[in-house]
């Protein structure tokens, strides 16, 4: 009995002291999705990108018609039994090898185009962490979560959303 006595008040003991030191924090948090498709930066970003895609598609479309017309060349020129059905074979060979080069180099994983995003996402992460930091101290929070990403439940009155939108704009105008 007395073991379980002991167990018992260490357990209140510990339980009081922790909910002591968690009514000492101060928690908000942000979304992230929620900046994401609101901050002009990300939009602006987001266009950059797709009209770069765009250009990269258009090209690639060029090349691709490109290689399907001298498929076809091929094909008249061996079915008439010409010569020159050789070079074109190995035109096609070479167009295709181009074709996958220029994939990897601007579509790929380590290409043009995913490097590009990925230093506009740097960039402006960056700007969201200083407004983060910002809205923080000024608000005297202990901690700003980002809800996007895993909590399950919240209360609206400690969205830091707002704030650190607003922030963000003041960084800027402050260009």
């Amino acid at each position: 009995m007395k073991g379980s006595l002991k167990k018992t008040l260490f357990i209140l003991i510990f339980l009081g002291m922790a909910s002591m030191a968690s009514a000492q924090l101060k928690i908000g948090y942000i979304l992230s999705e929620r900046i994401r498709t609101e901050y002009e930066d990300f939009q602006e970003a987001e266009s950059q990108l797709q009209l770069e895609y765009r250009k990269v598609q258009f090209e690639f479309d060029n090349m691709v018609l490109k290689l399907d017309s001298l498929k076809q060349d091929f094909e008249v020129k061996r079915l008439m039994a010409l010569d020159r059905g050789e070079s074109i074979h190995q035109e096609i060979g070479q167009m295709e090898m181009q074709i996958q080069n220029y994939q990897a180099e601007k579509i790929g994983p380590q290409g043009e185009l995913m490097r590009k995003q990925a230093q506009m996402e740097y960039e402006i992460l960056g700007k969201v962490k200083k407004a983060v930091d910002k809205v923080a101290i000024d608000g005297g929070y202990d901690y700003i979560i980002d809800a996007s990403v895993g909590l399950l439940y919240f209360k609206s009155k400690f969205d830091m959303t707002d704030d650190v939108l607003h922030e963000l704009r003041n960084l800027s105008s402050e260009k």
